[in-house]
């Protein structure tokens, strides 16, 4: 190129921050925010969902029903103790304060794990000797355990629960 009189040489690009560099860099920082995003919403979703109870609702609505319900069972008296064996299975003890023990229920319930309902299965503990509940439990690997007991007086008609029993119990290796 000439210039009054003189040559010069073409002048190389000029090097910077572009157009294209601050399309780049905004795609690819709304990209990751999208990806992470993708993943906790996954995550999010395909665990356990937090819902604690079915029916909330209805559960608040006898709230006071479930204290007095708390407050007679605490009047009984009664001392229970809970066991979990890989062998033996779970054992339900209850006896009287006075030691005598508590025999003639029909003790039902639900046994699973604390994080999730996939490994929940219902029980029924047999009485196998007076005030001694015993349930068979397959496959119990380690780990802990929530146990949920319903007892019923064995044709006490339908006065509901007399005895609950809401635990956490721990299975060791």
């Amino acid at each position: 190129m000439r210039m009054g009189g003189e040559l010069m040489a073409a002048s190389p690009e000029v090097q910077g921050l572009r157009g294209r560099h601050v399309l780049f860099a905004f795609l690819g920082f709304f990209g990751v925010i999208f990806a992470v995003n993708g993943v906790f919403l996954y995550a999010a979703l395909s665990t356990h969902t937090g819902v604690v109870a079915n029916e909330p609702y209805r559960k608040g609505l006898n709230y006071n029903q479930r204290i007095a319900a708390f407050q007679a069972q605490e009047q009984l008296g009664w001392a229970e103790e809970t066991t979990l064996d890989r062998d033996a299975g779970l054992t339900l003890t209850l006896h009287k304060s006075d030691g005598t023990p508590v025999s003639g229920l029909f003790v039902a319930g639900t046994f699973g794990r604390p994080s999730t309902d996939k490994f929940d299965r219902r029980i029924v503990l047999t009485e196998v000797e007076p005030g001694r509940y015993s349930a068979k439990i397959e496959a119990l690997e380690p780990g802990a355990w929530i146990v949920n007991l319903e007892a019923t007086w064995i044709g006490g008609g339908d006065k509901g629960p007399v005895y609950r029993l809401r635990k956490r119990l721990w299975l060791k290796s």
